[in-house]
Protein backbone atom coordinates (compact mmCIF):
# COMPACT_ATOMS: atom_id res chain seq x y z
CA UNK A 1 0.00 0.00 0.00
CA UNK A 2 1.42 3.75 -0.18
CA UNK A 3 1.49 5.63 2.39
CA UNK A 4 3.70 8.56 1.04
CA UNK A 5 1.36 11.78 0.97
CA UNK A 6 1.37 13.29 -2.37
CA UNK A 7 -0.34 16.19 -4.49
CA UNK A 8 -3.31 16.82 -5.44
CA UNK A 9 -1.94 17.07 -9.06
CA UNK A 10 -0.24 13.47 -8.72
CA UNK A 11 -3.06 11.63 -7.82
CA UNK A 12 -5.30 9.57 -9.58
CA UNK A 13 -7.78 10.97 -11.84
CA UNK A 14 -11.46 10.54 -10.81
CA UNK A 15 -13.63 10.94 -13.76
CA UNK A 16 -17.41 10.85 -13.49
CA UNK A 17 -20.30 10.21 -15.83
CA UNK A 18 -22.81 13.21 -16.36
CA UNK A 19 -25.80 12.90 -18.20
CA UNK A 20 -27.75 15.83 -16.71
CA UNK A 21 -26.54 19.43 -15.43
CA UNK A 22 -27.88 17.66 -12.01
CA UNK A 23 -25.69 14.77 -12.45
CA UNK A 24 -22.85 16.93 -13.25
CA UNK A 25 -23.39 19.75 -10.54
CA UNK A 26 -23.10 16.33 -8.27
CA UNK A 27 -19.94 14.99 -9.68
CA UNK A 28 -18.67 18.64 -8.90
CA UNK A 29 -19.45 19.02 -5.79
CA UNK A 30 -18.61 15.09 -4.77
CA UNK A 31 -14.59 15.18 -5.93
CA UNK A 32 -15.08 14.43 -9.48
CA UNK A 33 -11.54 15.62 -11.55
CA UNK A 34 -13.36 14.70 -14.39
CA UNK A 35 -16.52 14.48 -16.49
CA UNK A 36 -17.95 12.68 -19.16
CA UNK A 37 -20.82 13.10 -21.28
CA UNK A 38 -22.23 13.01 -24.51
CA UNK A 39 -24.28 15.47 -27.20
CA UNK A 40 -27.25 14.51 -29.35
CA UNK A 41 -27.08 11.12 -30.92
CA UNK A 42 -23.12 10.16 -31.41
CA UNK A 43 -22.46 8.75 -28.61
CA UNK A 44 -22.73 4.82 -26.84
CA UNK A 45 -25.67 6.74 -24.88
CA UNK A 46 -27.31 7.66 -27.67
CA UNK A 47 -30.59 6.20 -27.15
CA UNK A 48 -30.80 7.61 -23.18
CA UNK A 49 -33.18 10.64 -22.79
CA UNK A 50 -30.09 12.00 -20.39
CA UNK A 51 -28.19 13.83 -23.48
CA UNK A 52 -26.78 17.36 -23.46
CA UNK A 53 -27.33 19.41 -26.54
CA UNK A 54 -24.30 21.73 -28.85
CA UNK A 55 -26.16 24.63 -26.95
CA UNK A 56 -25.32 23.11 -23.59
CA UNK A 57 -21.73 23.56 -24.20
CA UNK A 58 -20.61 26.86 -23.11
CA UNK A 59 -22.46 26.11 -19.78
CA UNK A 60 -20.55 23.27 -19.10
CA UNK A 61 -17.50 24.59 -19.88
CA UNK A 62 -17.92 27.62 -17.51
CA UNK A 63 -19.21 25.59 -14.44
CA UNK A 64 -16.61 23.00 -14.52
CA UNK A 65 -13.45 25.27 -15.12
CA UNK A 66 -14.75 27.50 -12.40
CA UNK A 67 -14.38 24.08 -10.19
CA UNK A 68 -11.08 23.08 -12.24
CA UNK A 69 -12.68 20.08 -13.62
CA UNK A 70 -12.23 18.65 -16.70
CA UNK A 71 -13.99 17.92 -19.36
CA UNK A 72 -14.69 15.19 -21.94
CA UNK A 73 -17.33 14.56 -24.78
CA UNK A 74 -18.05 11.58 -25.92
CA UNK A 75 -18.05 10.70 -29.72
CA UNK A 76 -17.50 7.12 -29.66
CA UNK A 77 -19.91 5.49 -31.77
CA UNK A 78 -19.73 3.87 -35.27
CA UNK A 79 -19.23 6.96 -37.97
CA UNK A 80 -21.27 7.03 -41.68
CA UNK A 81 -20.12 9.56 -44.12
CA UNK A 82 -23.43 10.91 -43.42
CA UNK A 83 -22.62 11.86 -39.92
CA UNK A 84 -19.06 13.35 -40.57
CA UNK A 85 -20.90 16.53 -41.46
CA UNK A 86 -22.19 16.54 -37.76
CA UNK A 87 -19.20 15.26 -36.16
CA UNK A 88 -17.18 17.83 -37.80
CA UNK A 89 -19.38 20.55 -36.29
CA UNK A 90 -19.63 18.90 -32.85
CA UNK A 91 -15.77 18.94 -32.68
CA UNK A 92 -15.54 22.46 -33.97
CA UNK A 93 -17.70 23.53 -30.60
CA UNK A 94 -15.90 21.42 -28.94
CA UNK A 95 -12.75 23.52 -29.56
CA UNK A 96 -14.56 27.09 -29.74
CA UNK A 97 -16.17 26.55 -26.16
CA UNK A 98 -12.93 24.59 -24.87
CA UNK A 99 -13.94 21.34 -23.80
CA UNK A 100 -10.79 19.75 -22.51
CA UNK A 101 -11.37 16.48 -25.08
CA UNK A 102 -13.48 14.48 -26.94
CA UNK A 103 -13.13 10.42 -26.45
CA UNK A 104 -13.32 8.75 -30.19
CA UNK A 105 -12.90 5.21 -31.84
CA UNK A 106 -14.03 5.97 -35.05
CA UNK A 107 -10.83 7.37 -37.40
CA UNK A 108 -12.84 10.07 -38.97
CA UNK A 109 -12.98 11.27 -35.46
CA UNK A 110 -9.54 10.87 -33.99
CA UNK A 111 -8.03 12.26 -37.62
CA UNK A 112 -10.25 15.35 -37.62
CA UNK A 113 -10.34 16.35 -33.92
CA UNK A 114 -6.32 16.01 -34.18
CA UNK A 115 -6.30 18.22 -37.28
CA UNK A 116 -7.81 20.79 -35.06
CA UNK A 117 -6.07 20.70 -32.23
CA UNK A 118 -8.37 19.17 -29.95
CA UNK A 119 -7.08 16.70 -27.20
CA UNK A 120 -8.33 12.74 -28.27
CA UNK A 121 -8.97 10.51 -26.29
CA UNK A 122 -9.21 6.90 -27.13
CA UNK A 123 -12.76 5.05 -26.27
CA UNK A 124 -12.32 1.41 -24.59
CA UNK A 125 -14.46 0.85 -27.50
CA UNK A 126 -11.13 0.44 -29.90
CA UNK A 127 -9.62 -2.76 -27.30
CA UNK A 128 -6.53 -1.55 -26.01
CA UNK A 129 -4.72 -4.19 -24.92
CA UNK A 130 -1.09 -3.70 -25.27
CA UNK A 131 1.76 -1.34 -25.11
CA UNK A 132 2.14 -1.69 -28.67
CA UNK A 133 -1.16 -0.46 -29.82
CA UNK A 134 -0.71 2.49 -27.33
CA UNK A 135 2.50 3.79 -29.05
CA UNK A 136 0.25 3.36 -32.19
CA UNK A 137 -2.38 5.47 -31.33
CA UNK A 138 -0.08 7.70 -29.22
CA UNK A 139 0.25 9.97 -32.76
CA UNK A 140 -2.83 11.27 -32.21
CA UNK A 141 -3.90 10.82 -28.09
CA UNK A 142 -3.02 11.43 -24.79
CA UNK A 143 -4.82 9.29 -23.39
CA UNK A 144 -6.54 5.82 -23.93
CA UNK A 145 -9.27 3.70 -22.16
CA UNK A 146 -7.86 0.29 -21.78
CA UNK A 147 -10.08 -2.79 -22.78
CA UNK A 148 -12.40 -4.13 -19.71
CA UNK A 149 -11.11 -7.49 -19.63
CA UNK A 150 -7.52 -7.18 -18.67
CA UNK A 151 -6.37 -8.06 -15.67
CA UNK A 152 -4.42 -5.83 -12.98
CA UNK A 153 -0.76 -7.20 -13.88
CA UNK A 154 -1.95 -6.77 -17.62
CA UNK A 155 -2.87 -3.02 -16.74
CA UNK A 156 0.73 -2.65 -14.89
CA UNK A 157 2.71 -4.21 -18.06
CA UNK A 158 1.04 -1.58 -20.34
CA UNK A 159 1.87 1.18 -17.75
CA UNK A 160 5.77 -0.14 -17.26
CA UNK A 161 5.47 -0.07 -21.30
CA UNK A 162 4.32 3.24 -21.98
CA UNK A 163 7.32 4.14 -19.26
CA UNK A 164 10.15 2.12 -20.37
CA UNK A 165 9.78 3.13 -24.33
CA UNK A 166 8.98 6.90 -23.46
CA UNK A 167 5.51 6.66 -25.42
CA UNK A 168 4.44 10.15 -25.96
CA UNK A 169 1.10 11.61 -26.88
CA UNK A 170 0.62 14.95 -29.44
CA UNK A 171 1.18 17.29 -25.87
CA UNK A 172 4.77 16.04 -25.29
CA UNK A 173 3.89 13.91 -22.43
CA UNK A 174 3.99 10.19 -21.82
CA UNK A 175 0.48 8.89 -22.47
CA UNK A 176 -2.04 8.42 -19.53
CA UNK A 177 -3.76 5.11 -18.84
CA UNK A 178 -7.53 5.16 -18.18
CA UNK A 179 -9.51 2.23 -16.81
CA UNK A 180 -13.48 1.61 -15.51
CA UNK A 181 -13.29 1.49 -12.02
CA UNK A 182 -17.16 1.32 -11.63
CA UNK A 183 -20.43 0.61 -12.95
CA UNK A 184 -22.49 -1.45 -15.82
CA UNK A 185 -20.02 -4.44 -17.87
CA UNK A 186 -21.56 -5.44 -20.82
CA UNK A 187 -21.55 -9.28 -21.60
CA UNK A 188 -19.45 -8.24 -24.90
CA UNK A 189 -16.03 -7.82 -25.64
CA UNK A 190 -15.40 -3.95 -24.36
CA UNK A 191 -18.96 -3.06 -25.18
CA UNK A 192 -19.16 -4.47 -28.75
CA UNK A 193 -22.29 -6.05 -29.08
CA UNK A 194 -24.35 -6.65 -31.79
CA UNK A 195 -27.49 -8.67 -29.90
CA UNK A 196 -29.67 -5.98 -30.14
CA UNK A 197 -28.71 -5.15 -34.30
CA UNK A 198 -29.97 -8.58 -34.99
CA UNK A 199 -32.88 -8.55 -33.17
CA UNK A 200 -34.16 -4.98 -33.24
CA UNK A 201 -31.97 -3.53 -36.19
CA UNK A 202 -30.81 -1.14 -33.48
CA UNK A 203 -27.21 -1.31 -32.76
CA UNK A 204 -25.31 -0.63 -29.92
CA UNK A 205 -22.42 0.22 -31.25
CA UNK A 206 -24.53 3.69 -32.71
CA UNK A 207 -25.56 4.16 -28.85
CA UNK A 208 -28.86 2.36 -29.16
CA UNK A 209 -28.72 -0.80 -27.36
CA UNK A 210 -31.97 -1.83 -26.21
CA UNK A 211 -30.45 -4.09 -23.79
CA UNK A 212 -31.37 -7.94 -24.75
CA UNK A 213 -28.60 -9.03 -22.39
CA UNK A 214 -30.89 -7.95 -19.46
CA UNK A 215 -33.89 -10.40 -19.86
CA UNK A 216 -34.77 -14.05 -19.12
CA UNK A 217 -34.07 -17.03 -21.42
CA UNK A 218 -34.75 -20.12 -22.10
CA UNK A 219 -32.85 -23.23 -23.64
CA UNK A 220 -34.62 -25.06 -26.12
CA UNK A 221 -33.87 -28.48 -27.16
CA UNK A 222 -33.88 -28.62 -30.85
CA UNK A 223 -34.44 -32.23 -30.94
CA UNK A 224 -37.39 -33.03 -28.67
CA UNK A 225 -39.32 -29.52 -27.80
CA UNK A 226 -38.13 -29.22 -24.45
CA UNK A 227 -37.85 -25.85 -23.02
CA UNK A 228 -35.71 -25.21 -19.64
CA UNK A 229 -36.23 -21.86 -17.81
CA UNK A 230 -32.56 -20.67 -16.85
CA UNK A 231 -33.30 -19.85 -13.14
CA UNK A 232 -31.64 -17.49 -10.62
CA UNK A 233 -29.03 -16.40 -12.97
CA UNK A 234 -29.57 -13.39 -15.83
CA UNK A 235 -27.01 -15.59 -17.84
CA UNK A 236 -25.97 -12.92 -20.32
CA UNK A 237 -26.31 -10.14 -17.82
CA UNK A 238 -23.15 -9.75 -15.31
CA UNK A 239 -23.20 -8.02 -11.98
CA UNK A 240 -21.64 -4.49 -11.93
CA UNK A 241 -17.96 -3.56 -11.96
CA UNK A 242 -16.69 -2.52 -8.24
CA UNK A 243 -13.15 -1.84 -7.61
CA UNK A 244 -13.32 -0.08 -4.04
CA UNK A 245 -12.60 -3.02 -2.18
CA UNK A 246 -9.18 -3.59 -4.12
CA UNK A 247 -8.49 -0.04 -4.75
CA UNK A 248 -4.88 -0.53 -3.59
CA UNK A 249 -4.10 -2.96 -5.82
CA UNK A 250 -5.68 -0.91 -8.78
CA UNK A 251 -3.33 1.60 -8.10
CA UNK A 252 -0.69 -0.02 -7.47
CA UNK A 253 -0.87 -0.75 -11.29
CA UNK A 254 0.07 2.86 -12.07
CA UNK A 255 -3.01 3.76 -13.93
CA UNK A 256 -3.73 7.34 -14.12
CA UNK A 257 -7.30 8.11 -14.67
CA UNK A 258 -10.16 5.94 -12.87
CA UNK A 259 -13.32 6.42 -15.05
CA UNK A 260 -17.37 5.51 -13.49
CA UNK A 261 -19.49 4.01 -15.78
CA UNK A 262 -23.18 5.68 -15.39
CA UNK A 263 -23.87 8.48 -17.89
CA UNK A 264 -28.26 6.70 -17.65
CA UNK A 265 -27.88 7.17 -13.92
CA UNK A 266 -29.60 9.41 -11.26
CA UNK A 267 -27.74 12.19 -10.00
CA UNK A 268 -27.65 10.55 -6.12
CA UNK A 269 -26.08 7.41 -7.98
CA UNK A 270 -23.43 9.99 -9.45
CA UNK A 271 -22.91 11.39 -6.23
CA UNK A 272 -22.61 8.65 -3.53
CA UNK A 273 -20.13 6.83 -6.20
CA UNK A 274 -18.12 9.58 -6.74
CA UNK A 275 -17.78 10.45 -2.79
CA UNK A 276 -16.71 6.69 -2.25
CA UNK A 277 -14.19 6.48 -4.85
CA UNK A 278 -12.74 9.91 -3.73
CA UNK A 279 -12.34 9.07 -0.41
CA UNK A 280 -11.16 5.34 -1.44
CA UNK A 281 -8.89 6.93 -3.39
CA UNK A 282 -7.45 9.54 -0.94
CA UNK A 283 -7.17 6.61 1.70
CA UNK A 284 -4.83 5.09 -0.62
CA UNK A 285 -2.26 7.99 -0.41
CA UNK A 286 -2.24 8.95 2.67
CA UNK A 287 -2.24 5.68 4.56
CA UNK A 288 -5.67 4.92 5.79
CA UNK A 289 -7.11 2.62 3.37
CA UNK A 290 -8.77 0.40 5.77
CA UNK A 291 -11.08 -2.92 5.30
CA UNK A 292 -13.27 -1.03 7.97
CA UNK A 293 -13.43 2.06 5.57
CA UNK A 294 -14.19 -0.57 2.26
CA UNK A 295 -17.10 -2.21 4.50
CA UNK A 296 -18.04 1.07 4.86
CA UNK A 297 -18.03 2.03 1.29
CA UNK A 298 -19.85 -1.06 -0.02
CA UNK A 299 -22.60 -0.34 2.45
CA UNK A 300 -23.17 2.87 0.49
CA UNK A 301 -22.34 1.59 -2.81
CA UNK A 302 -25.15 -0.92 -2.28
CA UNK A 303 -27.68 1.76 -2.02
CA UNK A 304 -27.77 2.90 -4.91
CA UNK A 305 -28.49 1.53 -8.79
CA UNK A 306 -26.73 -1.84 -9.05
CA UNK A 307 -26.65 -4.84 -10.00
CA UNK A 308 -24.42 -6.81 -7.70
CA UNK A 309 -20.76 -6.16 -7.35
CA UNK A 310 -17.80 -8.07 -8.66
CA UNK A 311 -14.43 -7.39 -9.38
CA UNK A 312 -14.60 -7.72 -13.57
CA UNK A 313 -11.88 -9.46 -15.28
CA UNK A 314 -9.30 -7.23 -12.91
CA UNK A 315 -8.41 -10.05 -10.47
CA UNK A 316 -8.09 -12.85 -13.09
CA UNK A 317 -11.55 -14.12 -12.71
CA UNK A 318 -12.40 -14.92 -17.01
CA UNK A 319 -16.17 -16.04 -16.81
CA UNK A 320 -18.55 -13.36 -15.79
CA UNK A 321 -20.69 -12.80 -12.24
CA UNK A 322 -24.52 -12.88 -13.01
CA UNK A 323 -27.10 -10.83 -11.63
CA UNK A 324 -29.78 -12.78 -10.33
CA UNK A 325 -33.01 -10.36 -10.77
CA UNK A 326 -34.18 -7.75 -13.29
CA UNK A 327 -32.90 -4.09 -12.66
CA UNK A 328 -31.23 -3.05 -9.88
CA UNK A 329 -30.60 -3.84 -6.44
CA UNK A 330 -29.91 -1.44 -4.67
CA UNK A 331 -31.17 -1.33 -0.99
CA UNK A 332 -32.78 2.32 -0.80
CA UNK A 333 -35.11 4.08 -3.49
CA UNK A 334 -36.11 7.56 -3.86
CA UNK A 335 -39.71 8.37 -3.63
CA UNK A 336 -40.92 11.81 -5.84
CA UNK A 337 -42.77 14.37 -3.32
CA UNK A 338 -42.74 17.92 -4.42
CA UNK A 339 -41.04 20.89 -6.02
CA UNK A 340 -39.44 23.72 -4.57
CA UNK A 341 -40.55 27.32 -4.01
CA UNK A 342 -38.59 29.49 -1.88
CA UNK A 343 -35.01 29.41 -0.29
CA UNK A 344 -34.65 32.23 2.70
CA UNK A 345 -31.08 32.75 2.71
CA UNK A 346 -31.09 34.85 6.26
CA UNK A 347 -32.79 31.99 7.97
CA UNK A 348 -31.11 28.99 6.05
CA UNK A 349 -34.89 27.64 5.42
CA UNK A 350 -36.41 25.76 2.43
CA UNK A 351 -39.54 25.58 1.65
CA UNK A 352 -41.35 23.06 -0.88
CA UNK A 353 -44.79 22.05 -1.93
CA UNK A 354 -45.68 18.78 -1.27
CA UNK A 355 -47.66 17.47 -4.66
CA UNK A 356 -47.25 13.63 -4.02
CA UNK A 357 -47.20 11.25 -0.53
CA UNK A 358 -46.06 12.91 3.22
CA UNK A 359 -43.11 13.90 4.38
CA UNK A 360 -42.41 13.53 7.91
CA UNK A 361 -39.96 14.27 10.83
CA UNK A 362 -37.32 12.23 10.87
CA UNK A 363 -37.21 11.20 6.98
CA UNK A 364 -34.15 11.06 5.02
CA UNK A 365 -34.22 13.54 1.95
CA UNK A 366 -32.59 13.82 -1.39
CA UNK A 367 -33.15 17.00 -3.41
CA UNK A 368 -32.11 17.13 -6.90
CA UNK A 369 -32.22 19.93 -9.24
CA UNK A 370 -29.90 21.30 -12.38
CA UNK A 371 -27.77 23.59 -10.42
CA UNK A 372 -28.10 21.85 -7.14
CA UNK A 373 -26.88 18.99 -8.11
CA UNK A 374 -28.19 15.79 -5.39
CA UNK A 375 -28.45 17.29 -1.86
CA UNK A 376 -29.24 14.46 1.14
CA UNK A 377 -30.44 15.57 4.26
CA UNK A 378 -32.96 14.46 7.29
CA UNK A 379 -35.89 16.69 8.42
CA UNK A 380 -35.29 17.24 11.86
CA UNK A 381 -37.89 19.87 12.40
CA UNK A 382 -40.72 20.56 9.73
CA UNK A 383 -42.73 23.95 9.59
CA UNK A 384 -46.75 23.87 7.87
CA UNK A 385 -48.14 27.47 7.90
CA UNK A 386 -45.84 28.81 10.09
CA UNK A 387 -45.84 26.60 13.18
CA UNK A 388 -43.66 23.52 14.20
CA UNK A 389 -46.06 19.70 12.86
CA UNK A 390 -44.84 16.08 12.45
CA UNK A 391 -45.58 15.94 9.08
CA UNK A 392 -46.72 17.90 5.81
CA UNK A 393 -49.32 16.27 3.44
CA UNK A 394 -50.10 16.51 -0.38
CA UNK A 395 -51.06 19.99 -0.80
CA UNK A 396 -49.17 21.45 1.69
CA UNK A 397 -46.21 24.05 1.64
CA UNK A 398 -43.62 23.10 3.95
CA UNK A 399 -40.29 24.55 5.30
CA UNK A 400 -37.47 23.24 7.02
CA UNK A 401 -33.34 23.72 7.95
CA UNK A 402 -31.28 23.08 4.85
CA UNK A 403 -27.93 25.00 4.57
CA UNK A 404 -27.85 24.34 0.70
CA UNK A 405 -30.17 27.46 -1.63
CA UNK A 406 -32.59 25.50 -3.63
CA UNK A 407 -34.22 26.79 -6.58
CA UNK A 408 -37.73 26.25 -8.04
CA UNK A 409 -36.39 23.86 -10.29
CA UNK A 410 -35.25 21.64 -7.61
CA UNK A 411 -37.31 18.47 -7.02
CA UNK A 412 -37.94 16.65 -3.45
CA UNK A 413 -37.31 13.10 -2.46
CA UNK A 414 -38.12 10.83 0.09
CA UNK A 415 -35.38 7.88 0.69
CA UNK A 416 -36.78 4.44 1.47
CA UNK A 417 -36.14 0.88 1.97
CA UNK A 418 -36.59 -1.06 -1.29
Amino acid sequence: MNTNKVSTEEKVELMAPAGSFAAMQAAIDNGADSIYFGVDQLNMRARATMNFTLGDLEEISQRCSEKGVRTYLTLNTIIYDHDLSIVKRVIDAVKKHKITAVIASDQAVIGYASSQGVEVHISTQLNVTNAETVKFYSHFADTMVLSRELSLSQMKAIVDGVKKQNITGPSGKLVEIEVFAHGALCMAVSGKCYLSLHTQNSSANRGACIQNCRRTYKVVDLEDGHELEIDNEYIMSPKDLCTVDFMDRLLDTGVQVLKIEGRGRAPEYVAEVIKCYREAIDAYYDGSYTQEKIDHWMDRLGKVYNRGFWGGYYLGQKMGEWTNKSGSSATTKKVYLGKGTHYYPKLSVAAFRIDAQELKVGDNILIQGPTTGSIESKITELMVDEKFVDSAKKGEECSFKLDTVIRGTDKLYKVLPA
